[in-house]
């Protein structure tokens, strides 16, 4: 288990919230950094679990050059479109996009098909490959005045705060991770295609033991999760209500408004986060730019390890 020593010391931080996030300051992450910055922006990020900079003058080779001090990138998406040119690694996230592909009802189409009752667009990154991203690198390159925050929630505070008979009984659970194309049922070419197509599933532990610093985190997410193996449908949905609730608690979370050239960085091991839901009828335009770096395979508190179901590895390839 890695021991958390005291805050940053060449670094700047400023805690945000309880449980979860810090602001950063005093880098440039545009340009080269020394191991001990990079040492220290670990740190943070393992201790706070979300980081964020402002102030930032990235292009795309700056974001993805400043990622790889932290891990190897991936490519940008398993059913994505085509990223930027030259860009492999690059997620563009841009409503507008899906609006041209599926209607301005796409998302109202989206939250229809939802099987559970608690859904609000929480997600941990792609917890339906074997190896989810270990972490996200999100930078903002257009946002409105006003609206569009992002929300994320401390997965191992949420675990902790569940009572001690209920973890140790989640803690022996597994639970099926599915890429479910939560797209229009009609698109027959987009994403949700891709997906029927090429199914992307994985069996992953309830609760994940983080590989550098060895807390216990809730590993289930609304987006993904669909059922709990070791119990019957009923069951496995109100277990899974439960949980879903508890992660979404505002005492683990953190709200981050964007500016241009902010960029969070979080560690997808042990957060899950929630995109904006208040612009959706809204004129306004928001363009923000992703990468993410290659995760390890999760194991559970009693050593089970993730399982591939179908698809592939999330890799650079």
């Amino acid at each position: 288990m890695t021991i958390i020593s005291g805050p940053p010391t060449t670094i700047g931080n400023r805690r945000l919230a309880g449980h979860i996030g810090a602001e950063i300051s005093g880098v440039d992450i545009s340009g080269s950094l020394d191991d001990q910055v990079v040492a220290e922006i670990r740190q943070a990020l393992l201790t706070y679990k979300v980081i964020f900079f402002r102030g930032q003058r990235l292009g795309h080779d700056e974001q993805i050059a400043f990622a790889r001090r932290f891990g190897q990138t991936t490519r940008a998406h398993p059913h994505e479109d085509a990223p930027p040119e030259r860009h492999p690694e690059i997620l563009t996230v841009d409503p507008r996009k899906y609006e041209e592909m599926y209607g301005t009802d796409y998302q109202e189409q989206i939250n229809s098909q939802r099987h559970f009752t608690y859904f609000a667009g929480w997600h941990t990154d792609l917890t339906a490959a074997v190896n989810p991203p270990a972490a996200s690198v999100l930078r903002a390159e257009i946002v409105p005045e006003f609206g569009g925050d992002t929300t994320w929630t401390n997965l191992v505070a949420a675990y902790e705060g569940l009572s001690a008979p209920l973890r140790g009984f989640v803690d022996q659970l597994r639970a099926e991770h599915r890429f479910r194309a939560a797209l229009p049922v009609d698109d027959e070419e987009g994403q949700a295609a891709r997906a029927r197509s090429a199914p992307l599933v994985a069996i992953h532990p309830v609760v994940r033991v983080h590989p550098e610093t060895g807390e216990r985190a809730l590993f289930v997410n609304p987006n993904f999760t669909t059922r709990i193996l070791q119990l019957d449908p009923g069951e496995s949905r109100r277990i899974l209500e439960l949980l879903f609730e508890e992660i979404a608690r505002p005492d683990y979370t953190v709200r981050f408004h964007w500016e241009p050239g902010s960029v969070a960085f979080w560690d997808n091991r042990a957060t899950a986060h929630l995109g904006p839901t208040d612009l959706s009828r809204l004129p306004v335009e928001r363009v923000l730019h992703r990468v993410t770096l290659i995760g390890d395979v999760p194991v559970g508190p009693d050593g089970f390890t993730s399982q591939l179901v179908a698809g592939h590895p999330f890799t650079a390839d």
